[in-house]
C-alpha cells in the first residue's frame, strides 16, 4: 500500500498540511476500524505507520499477532525517532 495513496483515501489529500485538523480524529478512526479488518499483512503494516506517524496507533502486541510483524514494526518506530532526532 502506498502511503500517498492511504492519505488521499484517509484525508482527501497526499499532503497532510493540507488537512483540515477538525478532519483528522475521523480519519484516524476509519483507520482504525480498517486495521482491524484489514488481513493482508502489508495493507496492516501500511496502515499501522501511518497510525503511528499521527500518535493513534493501537500497541504492538494488539495490531500485529506475528512477532516477526512486531518487530518490523520495532523498526519502523526505531527509524522515526532517529529520523526526529536528526531534524531536530
Amino acid at each position: 500500500m502506498d502511503m500517498d495513496n492511504l492519505l488521499r483515501r484517509y484525508f482527501g489529500s497526499d499532503d497532510l498540511a493540507d488537512v483540515n485538523a477538525a478532519a483528522i480524529p475521523a480519519a484516524t478512526e476509519r483507520m482504525l476500524v480498517d486495521l482491524g479488518l484489514k488481513k493482508d499483512p502489508a495493507e496492516r503494516f501500511a496502515l499501522w505507520s501511518l497510525l503511528y506517524m499521527l500518535g493513534s496507533a493501537p500497541d504492538l502486541d494488539v495490531a500485529f499477532e506475528d512477532e516477526a510483524d512486531r518487530e518490523a514494526a520495532r523498526n519502523f518506530m526505531d527509524l522515526m525517532i532517529k529520523a526526529q532526532q536528526q531534524q531536530e
